[in-house]
């Protein structure tokens, strides 16, 4: 059987959120990242809230060699789990991820860019809207750029090509199972 690859007549970046209350904002863009990997596009992922508690995806992505970069900027979830970090670190630490965000976008080398838990960044007013709103300005036509997190702003999801929400049906969590490693995190 041959297989056919698909190609655009047009290459076009695309807006893509994932928001909801439900598991698997990140793992859907982690899966986006190694699907791009796939094509040969480089992808960088800034992580804006996760940073305190080890995540498979930071040495998973390694293993896709120098197309998927990881940046975990963050200090934790702001304000839940006992993370003891006060708002204005976290705030300081958002800032300074938004900085990173324009110096890849700026290079020219990434053809997809995840922004993973930026809309609860922007929730918690760790990242302003306007902020947000010139990242989709400043992106270049071809790039992607994927932003995870609950809490999507509307303004945010007007703007995307595509919206994902990722509902919460059942959960192990509730039943009192803890976290597993490779499914939770």
């Amino acid at each position: 059987m041959e297989i056919t690859k698909l190609v655009p007549k047009k290459k076009q970046g695309l807006v893509v959120v994932l928001t909801g209350h439900g598991k698997g904002k990140t793992t859907s863009a982690m899966g986006m990242a190694l699907r791009s990997a796939g094509h040969g596009l480089h992808v960088s992922i800034i992580q804006f809230m996760k940073g305190d508690i080890y995540t498979g995806e930071w040495d998973g992505v390694k293993l896709l060699g120098d197309l998927v970069e990881l940046h975990a900027t963050g200090k934790g979830f702001c304000g839940i789990q006992g993370n003891p970090y006060p708002h204005a670190e976290h705030r300081r630490n958002a800032q300074q991820a938004l900085l990173l965000v324009d110096e890849k976008i700026r290079s020219g080398l990434y053809q997809v860019l995840i922004l993973d838990e930026i809309n609860n960044a922007l929730d918690l007013n760790l990242v302003d809207l306007n902020q947000v709103l010139d990242i989709l300005k400043k992106r270049p036509p071809e790039m992607h750029l994927i932003l995870t997190g609950r809490e999507a702003h509307p303004e945010i999801v007007a703007r995307a090509d595509t919206v994902s929400e990722v509902r919460e049906i059942k959960h192990a969590y509730r039943k009192d199972i803890e976290p597993q490693p490779g499914i939770d995190y």
